[in-house]
């Protein structure tokens, strides 16, 4: 039975937690390092890297390395992303209704809030009528990270809450970017992701183990993807939603689990900062940092990711709990529920893609979005950070000495 413990739901939390957290850095380091290179006097070097070009173009895939790691390594991270996302809707935190209610109309109100934030703020404005969707993303490796490490003393429903928030959030960035970014759709391409599909499900339910068949269905089906004019990553989406999540009676884990446990400290590690190190270069000068706060667009980010996302988070949470049968997580104070819901303005790495996605030939206007997305990720971490503080302080005072020690 001991052996069992991980594929519970806590122990599975535990887990992802400890793997983000640490990816949480490691992503954070790789945003320094591309911040400090885009701005010193090797900055051309850092452009020139970014914009060579590697590939057979016989293939269509002689792409920028910077597209490579938008288009490929983020590929994995969504592979993992799918496969979290499985398990959560076949087996964990949203695999019914009562408990899914909570964290999912929480994601709609921070996805809904803060694009309408953003449209509102940058009505008129050049790449607007795109650049709205940046600021539905939540960043589940940075917001959790900042909870481990400023709200540890909160009871584990808090995290369970965001984990689950957060999921929801990334199913609905999925399916932005997969409806307001696909364009000019072959119809032929479309049909082999499907084929692709219906034979690695078909392995999956012949419970076929063989990695010399799994990865050449793997890249075809990105390949198919990227030919068909669906952005790439939703290749991994497509592929984690159809891997397997229940364990036979005679296996120790079941596939989707192995696969999270090999493929996540990849993903956290080495796919996602890899991409911000290509994705987070950005011009931070006076000029750059005094047009993120007049350009239109930019101000609508910024706005949506700190403002709408609190508001619409737990604005969703304080009428599905008084409207329906959904209450709070347990030993959680409405307090307490408003520090979690600020670290959903932490958007950054699905921002990032999506602000590359809606600007790509925006120019300056994609590095000045991209200069917000950095600062309201960064402002909602501290801000939330703060708040998490002082609700374990207010806590541990209301418990006394059993608290503070707790604390």
């Amino acid at each position: 039975m001991q052996e069992r413990r991980p594929v519970t739901p806590i122990s599975e939390f535990a887990r992802f937690l400890r793997t983000e957290t640490v990816g949480g850095v490691v992503l954070l380091v790789a945003t320094a390092v591309a911040l400090i290179w885009a701005n010193s006097p090797w900055s051309q070097a850092y452009e020139a890297m970014r914009g060579t070009v590697v590939g057979p173009s016989a293939l269509h895939l002689d792409l920028t390395l910077a597209k490579w790691a938008t288009d490929g390594l983020l590929a994995v991270f969504f592979f993992v992303v799918g496969l979290e996302l499985k398990r959560e809707l076949v087996i964990g935190e949203l695999s019914t209704r009562s408990q899914a209610l909570l964290p999912v109309a929480a994601a709609l109100g921070g996805m809904i809030v803060p694009a309408l934030l953003a449209l509102v703020v940058g009505w008129g404005a050049p790449g607007i009528e795109q650049a709205w969707a940046i600021p539905v993303a939540t960043d589940i490796a940075f917001a959790l990270g900042v909870l481990a490490v400023a709200g540890s003393s909160l009871p584990v429903s808090a995290r369970v809450f965001l984990l689950g928030l957060a999921v929801a959030d990334d199913l609905g960035g999925i399916i932005v970017i997969a409806v307001v970014f696909s364009s000019g759709l072959d119809v032929l391409w479309l049909g082999a992701v499907v084929l692709a599909g219906a034979a690695y499900w078909w392995l999956q339910r012949k419970r076929v183990r063989a990695r010399w068949l799994y990865v050449p269905l793997g890249l075809f089906t990105w390949f198919a993807v990227h030919e068909a004019g669906v952005h790439a990553t939703i290749s991994g989406v497509l592929l984690g939603l159809l891997t397997r999540v229940r364990a036979d009676p005679e296996e120790e884990f079941a596939p989707a689990l192995r696969l999270e446990h090999r493929l996540q400290p990849w993903s956290a590690g080495l796919c996602v900062p890899v991409f911000a190190l290509f994705a987070a270069g950005v011009p931070i000068g006076p000029d750059a940092l005094r047009a993120v706060f007049v350009e239109p667009v930019a101000l609508g980010v910024l706005v949506g990711l700190l403002v709408g996302k609190i508001i619409g988070i737990f604005g969703s949470c304080w009428l599905v709990i008084r409207l329906t049968p959904a209450s709070r997580p347990r030993g959680l104070s409405w307090r307490d529920l408003a520090a979690v819901s600020m670290l959903g303005g932490v958007g950054f790495t699905v921002s990032l893609l999506i602000a590359e996605l809606s600007l790509a030939d925006q120019g300056s206007l994609l590095d000045t979005a991209k200069a917000a997305i950095l600062i309201a990720s960064a402002a909602a971490s501290v801000i939330g950070a703060a708040m998490l503080i002082r609700r374990v302080r207010a806590r541990a005072r209301e418990n006394g000495d059993d608290g503070a020690a707790a604390a």
